[in-house]
């Protein structure tokens, strides 16, 4: 579903980008018997943007079980992710006759908009650099771990890296409005200081990139994903929704992880691009029919009693 629009806060510190889906926690390539309820909430909330938020209509809790059962995910899993995410203000539940149903509240549409504006717009364009650098110093002492914790959060979600402690750094300079918004809700401005400007020439720019990112991380990343989706096909319309919900599932972990760097701050080939390709490609020729399932799945569920 993740633009480059400035995200607010609850895209990543509620659980849009869940810290066990872009730690890895859902490797793509070993297979667990069960998901967890962190796993669960993520499958919820990509099913959500992908299905439900484009209809502006109710969902069956029923549908919302089936389309998790197809990933693993057991019925109290699934009601758990359910309950957590409506806790949150994201979804409201209501009750007709003896079902029930749930609607996305304003807070959670401003959300998993926002959330899709940024997948499906990652990597969608390259612009040229001009070779500067947006730096930012910023002063936190250690005892303010979750203060830590947050701006590394909100920083690392708009690209940006850290060399060393207290030190931030992007290619990106058209993100210094961005990066002003988060310094000031965390209330930083006085513990900060920052700059825009060409680097000297003292030193290396490429192993100030290594030591800023995990760029080997990311590619390893990048290499899973191309191996799940490249050669994968859909015969039916079950197919097609497991298949796009999996597809979205590990795309929008990219935005978070990968600074979408320049061409000429990398060694070799990225595989970024290759690996957008391959998203946009499969999700344009799974579409149809995973949303003809979906609404499928919803026509099953309010026929039962």
């Amino acid at each position: 579903m993740l633009d480059q629009v400035v995200l607010p806060p609850q895209i990543v510190e509620e659980g849009y980008v869940t810290a066990e889906h872009v730690a890895g926690g859902s490797n793509p390539l070993s297979r667990r018997r069960e998901v967890g309820s962190a796993s669960a909430r993520s499958l919820l909330l990509t099913i959500l943007g992908e299905f439900a938020l484009p209809r502006h209509e109710p969902v069956w809790t029923a549908t919302i079980l089936d389309a998790l059962a197809l990933h693993d995910v057991e019925e109290r899993a699934a009601r758990q992710a359910l309950s957590r995410t409506s806790s949150e203000g994201l979804l409201a539940s209501s009750r007709h006759g003896r079902r029930s149903a749930w609607e996305l509240t304003d807070s959670g549409v401003e959300l998993l908009t926002e959330g899709a504006e940024r997948i499906y717009g990652f990597m969608r364009s390259a612009p040229a650099w001009d070779g500067r650098w947006l730096t930012l110093a910023v002063s936190i002492p250690e005892t303010q771990r979750k203060l830590r914790h947050r701006l590394r959060t909100r920083f690392t979600w708009l690209g940006l890296g850290s060399p060393q402690s207290g030190l931030w750094i992007t290619p990106d300079t058209s993100k210094v409005e961005d990066v002003r918004r988060v310094v000031d809700e965390l209330g930083l401005t006085g513990q900060t200081f920052s700059w825009v400007g060409e680097a000297s020439g003292i030193g290396d720019e490429k192993s100030l990139v290594s030591s800023a990112w995990d760029l080997a991380d990311v590619e390893s990343r990048y290499l899973d994903f191309l191996g799940l989706f490249s050669e994968r096909r859909a015969e039916s319309a079950v197919d097609a929704f497991a298949a796009q919900v999996a597809l979205v599932q590990e795309w929008r972990r990219f935005p978070f992880l990968d600074p979408d760097l320049p061409r000429e701050l990398l060694d070799h080939e990225w595989p970024g691009p290759r690996a957008a390709a391959v998203f946009h490609d499969r999700h344009s020729q799974w579409h149809r029919r995973a949303q003809a399932r979906w609404d499928e799945l919803q026509a099953d569920a309010a026929q039962r009693i």
